[in-house]
């Protein structure tokens, strides 16, 4: 008996990573071997890079809530454990996007944390 294969199968699956892989350059874009390992590897990244994301982010809220800070005369750490104390819960996108595009709001919480801490 002879062998089967499904030779309509494997083609819309090679066409589907092919079409993925459309705008690559060279062989990355028109020689399976390499277009698979290239849709594979950017799957890779793109898993890594959702977390990475996240990191980022929070580095960036903590310089710009530093700089604002030290505008007030306070450090990034001094600031954060005054609002701790004061018992002001305010996570640091909302502060951050306070002190670049509300800095009167910004200065008042700051305010408010310095008078609790004394």
């Amino acid at each position: 008996m002879p062998r089967s294969v499904n030779h309509v199968a494997s083609r819309n699956r090679r066409k589907k990573i092919m079409s993925l892989t459309r705008g690559n350059f060279g062989g990355r874009a028109n020689v399976w071997t390499v277009a698979k390992n290239t849709w594979e590897k950017g799957l890779q990244y793109a898993y890594r890079d959702r977390r990475n994301k996240k990191r980022n982010f929070r580095a960036l809220w903590i310089q710009r809530i530093n700089a604002a800070a030290r505008l007030e005369g306070l450090s990034y750490s001094q600031l954060m454990g005054a609002l701790k104390k004061a018992g002001i819960v305010i996570n640091r996108k909302v502060l951050a996007d306070l002190a670049v595009n509300q800095p009167k709001a910004f200065q008042a919480i700051v305010a408010q944390a310095k008078k609790s801490v004394g």
